[in-house]
């Protein structure tokens, strides 16, 4: 019965991880052919709950053919991560203008570090317990 769970365990652990792996290397391939420009934040989209209200920026950017496009950050936080007006360094795939990041740790690594951290404990737990009971 144990080893089920700790297989299941380590089994998770390894598909979580190479989720993350996956979403880094998509970063990383945004990063070397996506084009670099700097947005906008016009405004906020807010969320309110019981902890209070968040807010995630609404940024405007414009495409090397001076086309305008928007594009809303998944990223809410309170107080607002940037003022109305400041300018954000983002990165876009030319290829599909909906596919942006922000060019900070968490706007472009915060997939992979969630799924990260949740793989770790899974592959340590059920690792070292798989390990203890076959070695």
């Amino acid at each position: 019965m144990w080893i089920l769970l700790y297989g299941f365990f380590f089994a998770l652990g390894c598909v979580l991880m190479y989720l993350a792996y996956q979403q880094q290397q998509k970063t990383e391939l945004l990063l070397e052919k996506g084009v670099r420009t700097t947005a906008r934040v016009t405004e906020y989209l807010t969320s309110s709950g019981k902890d209070g209200t968040t807010y995630a920026p609404i940024l405007e950017f414009q495409d090397r053919q001076k086309n305008k496009h928007t594009y809303t950050s998944p990223i809410y936080s309170r107080p607002p991560a940037y003022d109305i007006g400041e300018k954000v360094k983002i990165v876009y795939n030319p290829k599909n203008k909906s596919q942006v990041k922000t060019i900070s740790f968490w706007g472009l690594y915060r997939g992979m570090v969630i799924l990260a951290m949740v793989a770790s404990p899974l592959l340590i737990i059920g690792g070292c317990y798989l390990w203890y009971m076959y070695f």
